[in-house]
């Protein structure tokens, strides 16, 4: 193989090294929301009363973890 050859080879697998894990960082934010949600369920379920406030607060969590995802996300296309 020449040099020419090799340095096109590991530019290209660098490329698709890259977008592989941008797509596995947005597997962090869909835990997280799955941890995020099921906690809050369970919070409602243990005290009922105070299910507006626990719903609040979840859906302000669940907007930083959606721009997590979408930033992973945006930046695999930007590479």
């Amino acid at each position: 193989m020449a040099l020419a050859e090799t340095t096109t080879v590991l530019a290209e697998v660098t490329g698709n090294v890259a977008t592989i894990g941008y797509g596995l960082a947005v597997i962090g934010p869909g835990i997280g929301l799955g941890i995020l949600i099921g906690k809050t369920i369970e919070g409602i379920a243990r005290q009922p009363e105070v299910a507006g406030q626990l719903r609040t607060t979840m859906f302000i969590g669940i907007g930083f973890v959606e721009v997590l995802g979408l930033l992973g996300l945006i930046t695999g296309f930007l590479y």
